[in-house]
């Protein structure tokens, strides 16, 4: 089991009053909750707890984690178990598409933990999943959140061959931030993927947590980088905290300071910014799909 690393204890910061959750509500939610709990279904949405749950869920989009739920990294910002993974599960790639076709979802996104310790880093066990989904549900679209395969890029070709309709693959942070917040990860190595991604004329997107302990300037020089890397779509969210042992909220961002980020990004030539203190990658992802400025 890999330790997280330590991070000195200090009292978490009160959440203000726009971090407050409505509770999930509507009739299209409910039918999918049903489904999801009759059925076994499982979906990041809801082992994440994420806050926008009822509203994804209502509008036909919902969030599957393939490739086993122990990542083999130990990022400081994220919840999910770290360690030696268990056997590459070669049925669950149906087993995806079942649960898509079965909960009628519209707008698919697939999402993995790192699998660094497979030689294709689960990169053919993710065309696997894009086919059967594609089977199973012709109409479905589907976004792909990747991770970054360790820079072997024979690897990232097996899900580009798949032509899934938005390829993802977060940054998380900016660039100072990076070997403390993902501590395996590499931010040019991130800025490399996205490259590729966009190069064979994927839709791209990413996603940065501010929060963090970054400034305003870095965040903007983040966004140039992204857009020379050819980043089409940026989604801008709060990190909050999962535990005490994981990287501490150093600020909770204004939701102005989130609307001045979004017009910052449209005016330097994103032709999506999905910014706010709730959102999450996968947040109004259907929009990031259909709504795109040209």
């Amino acid at each position: 089991m890999i330790e997280l690393p330590v991070i000195p204890a200090e009292p978490r910061k009160r959440k203000p009053d726009w971090l407050r959750v409505k509770l999930p509500t509507g009739k299209e939610y409910a039918h999918v909750r049903s489904l999801v709990d009759n059925y076994k279904l499982h979906t990041i949405c809801e082992s994440g707890n994420c806050p926008n749950m009822g509203e994804c869920w209502g509008a036909g989009t919902a969030t599957f984690m393939i490739l086993g739920n122990i990542c083999t990294r130990s990022c400081s910002f994220c919840a999910v178990a770290t360690g030696r993974p268990l056997a590459v599960d070669y049925d669950e790639p149906e087993r995806v598409a079942s649960s898509v076709q079965l909960m009628g979802v519209k707008h698919c996104v697939i999402t993995s933990v790192d699998r660094d310790d497979l030689k294709d880093g689960g990169s053919i066990i993710w065309a696997e999943t894009i086919r059967a989904v594609r089977r199973k549900s012709p109409e479905t679209t589907l976004e792909t959140l990747i991770p970054d395969f360790k820079g072997i890029w024979a690897n990232l070709e097996h899900v580009l061959e798949e032509a899934p309709e938005v390829v993802s693959h977060n940054v998380e942070t900016v660039q100072r931030l990076t070997r403390e917040v993902r501590i395996q990860a590499k931010y040019e190595r991130s800025l490399e993927c996205l490259r590729r991604i966009s190069q064979a004329g994927m839709r791209t997107k990413t996603g940065i947590m501010l929060g963090l302990g970054e400034t305003e300037a870095e965040v903007l020089e983040a966004m140039d980088h992204l857009l020379e890397a050819g980043v089409h779509i940026l989604t801008l969210g709060q990190y909050l905290q999962p535990t005490q042992k994981h990287h501490p909220v150093i600020e909770y961002i204004h939701p102005d300071q989130f609307a001045k980020y979004k017009e910052a990004g449209l005016g330097k030539g994103f032709r999506y910014v999905e910014s706010g203190p709730m959102v999450r990658s996968s947040y109004h992802a259907e929009r990031h799909l259909f709504d795109m400025q040209p």
